[in-house]
């Protein structure tokens, strides 16, 4: 059984559609994924269907963006009841706080002499995004000709550390897990850092944090190492994901996969049965 469980769709910053990303899961032989879009649900009554479709089971799940001692980390939600109000409600003030990120962005962007306005990031998300986020800025600049690729924009402009970035801080840590075991779901601390993850851990846990993303396609096996120590220190459940925005962004997506034996408490806890 091959699953991956981090992916996003053009709900918030990826490139394909929730029915694409199922479809193109089936044909890559994933038997399971998780959907998790920055802020937002919306995609996930399509994701759900179309795995229905594909014989493909989803894991409906989110990515929230938070604060924790001032540092910013993203946390994952699996098994979440989207359709919750809170959810509803999160997702609402989300949209709104990635907007006023945007144009501040763009204003600061506007500072350096790099000139784009909203409707270019707005076009280039397309008309099924809910949620900005910097890579559509990163498209945008490089449709205008202020970078030769998105990962350019990014290493020039709009990386962490540089002038031009704003980082979306819509709610504390100890709100993410809030918000996400309120749902129904299971909170897990996505691409933890080494350099804060002895320091920021004890804060999540007492906060309900459920489990760390160990497994991912860029991690050196140093890096698993030491996150699947502090999870088993810390009787955290152990989750992986590919991070997977689009084609042509990276590996193709089933490239990367965790098994039920890479995950098998985590499977359990969220009921999941093959």
């Amino acid at each position: 059984m091959r699953l991956d469980l981090h992916t996003h769709t053009t709900a918030s910053d990826g490139v394909l559609s929730p029915s694409q990303l199922v479809a193109l899961a089936s044909a890559a032989n994933l038997d399971a994924l998780a959907i998790t879009d920055h802020d937002t649900v919306v995609g996930l009554a399509e994701g759900v269907q179309a795995g229905l479709n594909h014989s493909v089971q989803i894991i409906p799940g989110i990515e929230v963006s938070c604060s924790a001692s001032g540092v910013p980390c993203h946390i994952l939600g699996y098994f979440i009841d989207y359709q919750s109000s809170k959810l509803s409600d999160y997702t609402s003030r989300a949209i709104r706080a990635r907007e006023d990120r945007m144009h501040e962005m763009l204003s600061r962007l506007a500072n350096q002499n790099v000139m784009v306005d909203m409707d270019d990031v707005v076009k280039e998300a397309g008309p099924e995004c809910s949620s900005l986020g910097r890579p559509h800025l990163a498209r945008a600049l490089v449709t205008k000709n202020y970078a030769s690729s998105i990962g350019d924009a990014f290493d020039r402009l709009i990386g962490d550390g540089h002038q031009a970035q704003v980082p979306i801080r819509v709610l504390e840590a100890n709100e993410a897990i809030g918000l996400i075991r309120d749902s129904g779901g299971i909170a897990v601390w996505a691409h933890p850092r080494l350099e804060v993850l002895q320091e920021l851990l004890p804060e999540l846990v007492t906060a309900g944090l459920r489990g760390l993303e160990v497994y991912r396609p860029k991690s050196s096996p140093e890096h698993v190492r030491k996150v699947k120590t502090s999870a088993e220190e810390m009787d955290l459940l152990v989750t992986g994901g590919s991070d997977w925005h689009g084609p042509g962004l990276g590996a193709e997506l089933g490239a990367f996969y965790v098994t039920p034996d890479d995950i098998s408490q985590f499977l359990f806890e969220g009921r999941v049965s093959f």
